[in-house]
């Protein structure tokens, strides 16, 4: 019998962590800010904004919105955020994903300042992840995810982490980081025939295609450490992409969901505006 991971302690301890290191900047008479920019009627969306907000608020970081209706143009919100790179008082800007279907994504996140992508989606922050250079920003959810798995004290060296999910948003980035250190890590898709002959390979199982319960626990190896990113509705209820409740019997430790990644996510988007924030200042970390 596995444990589910208290993904809440975790946070509480970095939270406080992140609580100092923006009060040392606003001792040195520097508030980090960001600006958030919603596109979308997801509802789904606007939860995260809101439990951005209110993060952001809890730490002390500074926050502008900008909600945008059906009407706005893939160049309105590029104006924006052309506007949001020139402003030294913006230390980064997100875009809350999905946007409305008729928005160019790619065209919009491209647009936002390499120095500014707390979000971690511009093609020159994965192109810098993805050849292991130190100073860049790391996406939100794999970032995350690596602080689970720091925490409870993982072993990657030499160790098989498989991903199921190839998205720019998880899959690929969270590959990049575990091969760096030193994982062999295996990238399943909906194109991969019997993902379960990989996955009961795996001694980290990283989940994140967005389909309820796909993991069961005939697919994970005995003691292994399952990580589920999914978040999915049904009837009323959130459901993550594991049925955690079979698999904890089987691996040694999951994340649980509700509960789970979601948490660190944002806590990590914030650490991102800090650290953007230090460098746009040149102050070095203490």
């Amino acid at each position: 019998m596995g444990e589910k991971i208290n993904v809440k302690e975790i946070v509480k301890k970095k939270k406080e962590e992140l609580k100092n290191e923006v009060d040392k900047l606003k001792a040195k008479g520097v508030a980090p800010k960001l600006a958030v920019i919603l596109a979308s009627d997801d509802p789904a969306s606007q939860i995260y904004v809101g439990k951005k907000r209110k993060m952001c608020e809890e730490m002390g970081i500074l926050q502008e919105e900008y909600i945008l209706d059906t009407t706005t143009t893939t160049q309105e919100i590029v104006a924006i955020i052309e506007k949001l790179n020139k402003d030294k008082s913006v230390n980064g800007i997100l875009v809350q994903l999905p946007l409305y279907k008729h928005i160019d994504m790619d065209e919009v996140l491209d647009s936002i300042s390499e120095k500014k992508d707390v979000d971690g989606f511009h093609p020159l922050t994965l192109g810098k992840l993805f050849i292991g250079e130190k100073e860049t920003f790391i996406p939100c959810t794999p970032k995350g995810i690596m602080t689970i798995l720091d925490d409870i004290g993982t072993q990657y060296v030499g160790k098989h982490a498989v991903v199921i999910g190839r998205s720019r948003i998880v899959g690929k980035p969270i590959s990049q980081i575990l091969l760096k250190r030193g994982a062999t890590v295996t990238i399943c898709h909906s194109k991969t025939d019997d993902i379960s002959k990989y996955s009961k390979m795996a001694d980290i199982l990283i989940v994140a295609v967005g389909k309820p319960h796909i993991v069961t626990k005939e697919m994970v190896k005995p003691d292994s450490i399952v990580v589920d990113v999914g978040i999915n509705r049904v009837d009323g209820k959130i459901l993550g992409d594991v049925d955690t409740d079979e698999v904890v019997n089987v691996a040694s430790k999951i994340t649980p969901v509700p509960g789970g990644v979601g948490l660190t996510t944002v806590l990590s988007l914030l650490e991102n505006v800090v650290q953007a924030t230090k460098e746009q200042n040149n102050i070095v970390n203490e």
